[in-house]
């Protein structure tokens, strides 16, 4: 979700869209407005709807394990449904119907152990940290990004890219070191889940080929894969046995009603993503995820009151400029070489 969709935040069931030649848009402006607020809307409900069950609410469920494997099954079932439903409704059409093939599974596991490492670590990262900080810790994805191009790919970053990683750098570290709230668990756990977004949006290129370049087909091995990929972790993390012994509140449906809301809205990702491509300009995309990052930041202070000090506030800002300015040098450096 390579810059994962250029959203490293809520794109946890949306395998990013292969670079291709794009027409150009002419959709009338209320189209591409509504386009844009829905992503809006819909990505930043599933980090606030995260953040509210794991640490905020009247629950305060502390197992994201748990809870990042619940919304993929959720997703899965949102998925066989609307793939049934498009045999016979044109209107559902948009995803092929099921399918799950062993040799195509068997090949595409390698992208789904990234997958489900970069779900885990977002929630466990999410747990730890506010949400104010959230965008900092998990930053250095665009820093691993370079890293594993030139490693992996062997192709190499331009200077202004990587001057942008440097600020990104040093957001992450001022923001580190300036959080009230700083907690080491939810640091590392946000660099673990940067790398392995970096490794998803490198490998997925690679992957699509095995569907056909298809990411809707890509999305039915990637989220039933990640359930039973998933599953031991959950179980031998000892989450369940905690969940059996000490949650009281099992049987209340306002608790699984929310975390089934969490779910489609994790699936609902997919659709406003394939929406604001169809829709919009790569342009307004960059621009699109960068400023969706602020307005999370902003409302995240808002909402839950969490503390900022100067030197958060700074690196925080930091973070967000150097985002920013990466995702404007990777646009700019596409329409140089027509990939746009």
């Amino acid at each position: 979700m390579a810059n994962l969709e250029k959203d490293e935040d809520a794109k946890a069931f949306l395998p990013p869209p292969v670079n291709s030649r794009q027409a150009p848009k002419s959709h009338p402006i209320h189209v591409i407005g509504a386009v844009v607020l829905f992503y809006f809307v819909i990505s930043l409900s599933v980090v606030f709807l995260n953040k509210f069950i794991l640490s905020t609410s009247e629950y305060k469920f502390p197992y994201p394990l748990f809870v990042t494997w619940f919304q993929l099954v959720v997703a899965l079932i949102v998925l066989l449904v609307w793939s049934h439903l498009g045999k016979t409704n044109k209107s559902f059409a948009l995803i092929p119907p099921y399918e799950f093939n062993l040799e195509i599974a068997r090949k595409v596991a390698p992208l789904t152990f990234m997958y489900v490492m970069m779900l885990a670590l977002n929630n466990l990262c999410l747990q730890y940290v506010e949400v104010t900080f959230y965008q900092v810790a998990r930053s250095l994805s665009i820093v691993f990004n370079i890293i594993f191009t030139f490693t992996i790919l062997g192709q190499s970053t331009s200077a202004p890219a990587i001057m942008a990683c440097v600020i990104v750098f040093l957001g992450f570290a001022i923001g580190s070191y300036g959080e009230i709230n700083f907690s080491w668990e939810g640091v590392l756990y946000g660099v673990g889940s940067s790398a392995f977004v970096a490794l998803y949006g490198i490998y997925v290129k690679k992957t699509l080929s095995v569907v056909e370049n298809n990411q809707w087909r890509l999305l039915h091995y990637n989220t039933t894969l990640s359930i039973l990929f998933l599953a031991p972790l959950v179980f031998f993390s000892g989450e369940l046995s905690d969940i059996a012994a000490y949650v009281y509140f099992l049987d209340e449906f306002p608790f699984w009603f929310l975390m089934t809301i969490t779910g489609v809205s994790g699936f609902a990702v997919n659709i406003a993503m394939f929406l604001q491509i169809k829709y919009t300009s790569a342009l307004t995309n960059t621009i699109s995820g960068t400023a969706k990052a602020c307005v999370q930041t902003v409302l995240a202070a808002m909402i839950f009151q969490n503390p900022i000090s100067v030197m958060n506030a700074t690196g925080i800002l930091l973070a967000l400029f150097g985002s920013g300015y990466y995702s404007w040098i990777r646009y700019k450096e596409m329409v140089s070489n027509d990939l746009v």
